[in-house]
């Protein structure tokens, strides 16, 4: 990258369904993050909500470059 260059990141998010149980809330977590791993993506973080859902942040792993 050129000192004119920046690196800008797409960011999605994927949403787990409802799911009571720990251990098969982490298996889906586990089986959405291999998932978005093979197309590509990076998981950044998740989070678990009162609701029993999760929430997936990743990184679409392109990096487009911008002139500044």
């Amino acid at each position: 990258l050129s000192s004119k260059q920046e690196v800008v990141h797409m960011y999605k998010t994927f949403v787990i369904g409802y799911n009571p149980k720990t251990h098969k809330m982490a298996e889906e977590i586990e089986k959405k993050a291999n998932e978005l791993a093979q197309n590509g993506y990076k998981v950044l973080s998740f989070s678990i909500t009162n609701s029993g859902k999760a929430i997936i942040l990743a990184d679409d792993g392109k990096g487009n470059d911008h002139e500044k």
